[in-house]
């Protein structure tokens, strides 16, 4: 009996033995610590930043009154640019309007001017009936004063010196009595209307 009870207490500490982990070896005096093993940073790992490292400057938000500012600033030169088109616009349109007028009354003084060709030569042949050429008379004047309604003159042409913006020259004579380059006669009354000749005198130029 004394023999199994040991036997059983043996197998017992056995058993204990070999659940009980293994004790680290205890490190005795004069004995160095083994070197501890460098610890591996990831590799994927971003460099940490030092503390002290400035910040980037974050970019100023835009001031609205100065936005608003500028926005103005392009509107005034817009519309100061539109008014510039539209003061030469109008003048433009002004000047082609006044030669409009001009033109269609010019061309319709035209067609008037050889009935005053012909009530000239008319006054100029003279009539023994007082009464006709009295209308005639008449007839002439009104048209003449129609004509100066229309700031249309007759232009000087006998006595006075040749001017080609004037005088359009189809006979040359000798007259010792008259001047150089003098017109002795019209053949046919020229017009100016303002500053432009719409039909030019048809004279004789002497010497």
């Amino acid at each position: 009996m004394e023999a199994e009870t040991k036997k059983t207490e043996a197998a017992e500490a056995e058993e204990s033995e070999k659940q009980e982990p293994a004790a680290e070896p205890q490190q005795t005096a004069g004995q160095e610590a083994p070197p501890e093993e460098p610890k591996q940073e990831p590799k994927d790992a971003p460099p940490e930043e030092p503390k002290d490292a400035p910040k980037e400057a974050q970019p100023a938000e835009p001031d609205p009154l100065e936005t608003a500012r500028k926005a103005l600033a392009a509107k005034e030169k817009e519309y100061l640019y539109l008014r510039a088109e539209y003061d030469n616009f109008r003048r433009r349109s002004a000047k082609e309007k006044s030669d409009a007028y001009s033109s269609a009354k010019a061309d319709a003084a035209l067609k008037f001017l050889p009935v005053y060709d012909n009530l000239e030569r008319a006054l100029a042949q003279g009539c023994q009936d007082e009464a006709f050429l009295k209308g005639i008379e008449m007839t002439m004047n009104q048209l003449k004063q129609v004509l100066e309604s229309l700031d249309i003159k007759p232009i000087d042409a006998v006595g006075q010196p040749f001017d080609p913006k004037y005088h359009n020259a189809v006979m040359h004579i000798e007259d010792e009595k008259l001047g150089e380059n003098v017109v002795s006669q019209c053949f046919q009354t020229g017009f100016v209307m303002g500053d432009k000749v719409i039909r030019f005198a048809m004279v004789q130029v002497a010497n």
